[in-house]
């Protein structure tokens, strides 16, 4: 088997994966159903993943690194809070909405104990990555733009709404178009700011 074979039946598992999960969350995607969709043999995904959480936080990390760039396009750390904010609250519910099968397998992992763990590392900067959201919150606070609360609740308030929002616009309760979007960036600027 070549190098370019195993990549191929590599990409499929996770692809495979991504869409069972998405579709039928971590416990109703058993390796066996994610090697049938893969189109191979059960035994075939331990040879790419040693198990399942294996296979959850790369297919999680393969999307942190194909989403950062997108939402970071264009984003400039010079720019004012509020308007950086704004970038990074739109690029993000543009993604969601633009790509749903990783929006529903996200909003899976950072709300199970595989994500439990990883989004509190990065809210208290253990964890390396895009630390953008992070740095812009602890700036806020400290200049005085936002209010002064746990970073655990100013992500709450300004992400939750944003998944709530992206959640119905891909179950069809809602469609957002550009102006819906920077309208409810905007109201979860209004529920941050000072």
């Amino acid at each position: 088997m070549s190098k370019h074979d195993k990549h191929d039946k590599r990409e499929e598992i996770v692809r495979a994966a991504l869409e069972l999960i998405a579709e039928h969350g971590f416990h109703g995607a058993p390796m066996a159903m994610i090697a049938e969709r893969a189109n191979v043999g059960a035994g075939t995904i331990y040879r790419y993943f040693e198990n399942k959480d294996v296979l959850i936080a790369e297919l999680y990390q393969n999307l942190e690194a194909k989403m950062y760039p997108v939402i970071l396009e264009g984003y400039s750390a010079d720019k004012p809070t509020r308007e950086r904010f704004i970038h990074l609250g739109t690029a993000l519910l543009r993604y969601f909405i633009e790509n749903p099968l990783d929006f529903r397998f996200l909003e899976q992992f950072h709300n199970s104990p595989f994500g439990a763990e990883h989004r509190r590392d990065k809210i208290l900067g253990v964890k390396d990555g895009c630390d953008v959201f992070r740095e812009l919150f602890e700036e806020g606070i400290a200049r005085q733009i936002l209010k002064e609360f746990p970073l655990s609740i100013l992500f709450s308030l300004s992400f939750g709404p944003l998944a709530a929002v992206a959640r119905d616009h891909i179950l069809g309760f809602v469609v957002l178009n550009e102006v819906l979007i920077v309208w409810t960036v905007e109201a979860c600027w209004d529920g941050i700011k000072r």
